[in-house]
């Protein structure tokens, strides 16, 4: 799956359009690398999104296309990093 389809199904970014932008203005990385949206997502891929501030760092549990809002959590394991 694409990576800006699952930073939207996962719900870690609300719509599609904003993680797309979010990837390209390098906000986002996986493994320690910068990812393009059209990063295919792996089950142990650890995704980083910057948040102004704030960092989300998680792993990927699962990788679902489609995912009801009380399962999305489920999809991945938020990781405390180290800095």
């Amino acid at each position: 799956m694409r990576l800006d389809k699952y930073l939207k199904v996962s719900r870690l970014i609300k719509r599609r359009t904003v993680a797309n932008e979010a990837c390209d203005g390098g906000r986002v990385t996986v493994n320690g690398r910068d990812a393009k949206a059209s990063y295919d997502v792996k089950v142990g891929d650890a995704i980083a999104v910057r948040f102004g501030a704030r960092t989300v760092c998680v792993e990927v549990l699962s990788v679902a296309e489609n995912v009801k809002a009380a399962d999305a959590g489920a999809m991945y394991r938020e990781v405390i990093q180290n800095s």
